[in-house]
């Protein structure tokens, strides 16, 4: 289902830590870095953090500057984005600043915290959103981009929340801003927790920003792992993207559609990507990305194929489709973002001959119109 784009963000010392162990909240950035998050507050629809951020930290989470308020009015926004929080037991405090400021506010919780919640904050005003048994991430995210029309989510923390939501692949963005300091205590919270994220240990992020704000150093990095198996992440997007964007690059057909295809392998690194009529006037995108790979590289039976179109199940130009090409390459797991119409094959159904054979299909129908802007002077399907 769409999710809004989930942005995280965090000041973390230069050993990584989000706070000290004393009494009062360490403030990690300067005056310039908080007005920086002002901005970045005032863009996005709704602001979320963990119940476990409320109780530390009593936040108030509002956009301070007046004109910006006023630029969100102007543009038909609220003055203020959603506030949202997560609990997991609902056992909140009403009294939190959070509650008393700002716009709406809504909480989501587990069915049993649902009742919790909704005496502790009866008369405020709040919506209480049980999202089943447990705290399920790709339900509360479901919910606001569905229900709540949240398309730019803005998380500021915790730890915990930070690493549920980067371990599920559902972070969209990582805005960091690196503090001249060293905490040192071995104790104290850090940004993110132990586990396992995606790609592995081996993963690298991909950095698309850095800058000094004041005397920090913001970086903004991007997820670069594919999701597993059927469930997609949010480098899933990314990558599908990318394909779409390749599509354009195709030199124009009336007898074939424009496609773009990536190779990603599990860690997260780029192995090959290509377009249609790349290398020869009747070549398929796939084709001519797994054409740059070396046939036996060990990674790609777990890598991802992006495809702005369902791979081809039957073709006349060559004796293999391209759906039976990732197959023979090893490959099972194919993320796109079109079915193909009956323009020039009729019944085609390259997933079909995908899942029919093990590999996991995703189709990420939010791609589907980027998919379709290179093929408009087909006028068919």
């Amino acid at each position: 289902m769409p999710h809004p784009h989930v942005l995280l963000s965090a000041a973390v010392s230069l050993d990584g830590r989000l706070d000290d162990t004393g009494p009062e909240r360490l403030l990690l950035s300067g005056p310039a870095d908080f007005d920086r998050v002002d901005e970045v507050r005032a863009g996005s629809d709704a602001i979320l953090v963990g119940a476990g951020t409320l109780r530390a930290d009593n936040p108030r989470l509002l956009v301070n500057s007046a004109e910006r308020r006023a630029a969100r009015v102007a543009a038909g926004r609220s003055a203020y984005p959603l506030k949202v929080t997560v609990s997991g037991t609902g056992d909140l405090d009403p009294t939190a600043n959070f509650w008393s400021t700002g716009g709406e506010k809504v909480v989501y919780t587990t069915d049993e915290g649902a009742v919790t919640a909704a005496e502790a904050l009866r008369g405020l005003g709040v919506d209480v959103v049980p999202v089943g048994a447990g705290l399920d991430w790709r339900a509360v995210l479901t919910h606001l981009h569905d229900v709540r029309g949240v398309r730019r989510l803005m998380v500021e923390g915790g730890g915990r929340v930070h690493t549920q939501l980067l371990q599920q692949g559902l972070a969209d963005e990582l805005q960091l801003a690196l503090a001249p300091l060293v905490v040192g205590q071995p104790h104290a919270p850090k940004l993110f927790g132990d586990g396992d994220y995606p790609g592995g240990p081996r993963n690298r992020l991909r950095l698309i920003e850095t800058r000094p704000v004041g005397d920090v150093v913001l970086m903004r990095y991007v997820p670069t792992a594919p999701g597993t198996g059927p469930v997609p992440s949010a480098a899933d997007h990314r990558w599908l993207a990318l394909a779409c964007e390749l599509a354009a690059e195709c030199p124009p057909s009336e007898t074939a559609f424009s496609v773009g295809a990536v190779v990603v392998a599990a860690d997260g690194t780029e192995l090959a990507r290509g377009y249609s009529r790349e290398s020869d006037p009747v070549s398929h995108a796939e084709e001519a990305a797994l054409a740059k790979i070396a046939p036996d590289d060990p990674r790609l039976p777990a890598a991802t194929v992006y495809s702005s179109l369902e791979p081809c199940a039957r073709r006349a130009s060559r004796p293999a489709p391209c759906a039976r090409l990732i197959l023979d390459a090893g490959v099972r797991r194919v993320v796109t973002a079109w079915r193909e119409p009956d323009t020039f094959v009729a019944a085609a159904d390259g997933n079909g001959l995908l899942a029919a054979e093990g590999a996991d299909v995703v189709v990420l129908p939010e791609h589907e119109s980027a998919a379709k802007a290179p093929n408009r002077h087909l006028n068919r399907g």
